[in-house]
């Protein structure tokens, strides 16, 4: 191995990066991603194809509804049962849009669909205040569901994400795509496209679309998504796709730019078809190196022998 080619290795241990195999010429390629914090993986096999920076736990903002979808799941009440929407009371220092009318009745499936594709706040929040005990039993039951998972470095306090003490890490949220992966119902509605919601007393109806513009792309076939943001969570993404004959997990975390996620994505796409890897550039780049170098000054300071300047 060459000189260059042990350094890479050195950068790559450091920092956390699994690169793929060597390509011609012996020396590995490592996809580079704007994400911060990134697990890439085959969702039925459970082989883990890269991390970047994953034990690491951090706020994941509406990634969180994945669990509360999970949770309203496995608490087995009827998505048919048509229930109130209730009055947001949860982290005041975020805002919980939502154009849902307070008092108005949904059908609970309806309301999980929302929040899932469109990630409304007030769905989410509305479906825990309906479960089996409340608000309080709901929150049990999310961080319960996370330590069932193996999820070591994950703490939910609400259902939405808009609270900031909402953190997982990479790895973490590996563990829940893929649990979540095997509800039907979780697949298919976080990836429905379009969806007109039908709401009564009064009656009126409203129009969603789903957060992640992958989802309407005819060069993607994708069986889970979510979608998430806070100005300290960063742009987020938790996906599954078939990608060169596998089914492929994403897990992005804290990326700067509206499509940014979308666009590792791709970069995904390209580094498993082709073991092309392709740069970020601008202010996304900016971004991760910024924020990177602050984790990895933290990761290097943990270390045995490390000394204080």
């Amino acid at each position: 191995m060459n000189l260059r080619a042990i350094r890479l290795a050195w950068v790559v241990a450091l920092i956390g990066l699994a690169p793929i195999a060597p390509a011609t010429g012996g020396e590995a390629k490592v996809i580079q991603l704007a994400s911060v914090h990134a697990v890439i993986g085959d969702i039925e096999s459970g082989e883990i194809l890269y991390t970047k920076r994953d034990a690491i736990p951090v706020p994941i903002a509406s990634l969180t509804k994945l669990m509360t979808a999970v949770v309203v799941l496995d608490g087995a009440q009827s998505l048919d049962e048509s229930i109130p929407v209730v009055k947001f009371s949860g982290p005041t220092e975020k805002n919980c849009f939502s154009r849902l009318r307070v008092g108005s009745s949904s059908p609970r499936g309806q309301l999980l669909r929302v929040a899932l594709m469109s990630s409304d706040n007030l769905a989410a929040w509305t479906l825990a205040q309906h479960y089996t005990g409340g608000l309080e039993a709901f929150t049990a039951a999310m961080n319960a569901k996370a330590e069932a998972l193996g999820m070591t470095n994950t703490h939910y306090s609400d259902p939405t994400g808009l609270s900031l003490e909402n953190r997982s890490s990479a790895s973490d949220l590996w563990k829940l795509l893929r649990a979540a992966y095997g509800y039907e119902t979780i697949r298919a509605y976080s990836t429905t496209t379009s969806y007109t919601a039908k709401l009564h007393q009064p009656n009126y109806t409203l129009g969603y679309w789903n957060t992640n513009p992958l989802i309407s792309s005819g060069r993607w076939q994708i069986g889970l998504s979510k979608t998430g943001y806070l100005d300290e969570a960063g742009r987020c993404l938790l996906m599954v796709a078939d990608i060169d004959g596998r089914k492929v997990g994403i897990v992005l975390l804290n990326s700067f730019g509206t499509r940014t996620p979308q666009g590792d994505a791709s970069r995904v796409r390209r580094w498993l078809e082709s073991e092309s890897v392709t740069p970020v550039a601008g202010a996304a780049a900016d971004y991760e190196r910024r924020v990177a170098k602050v984790y990895d000054a933290a990761v290097a300071a943990s270390k045995p022998g490390a000394q204080a300047h």
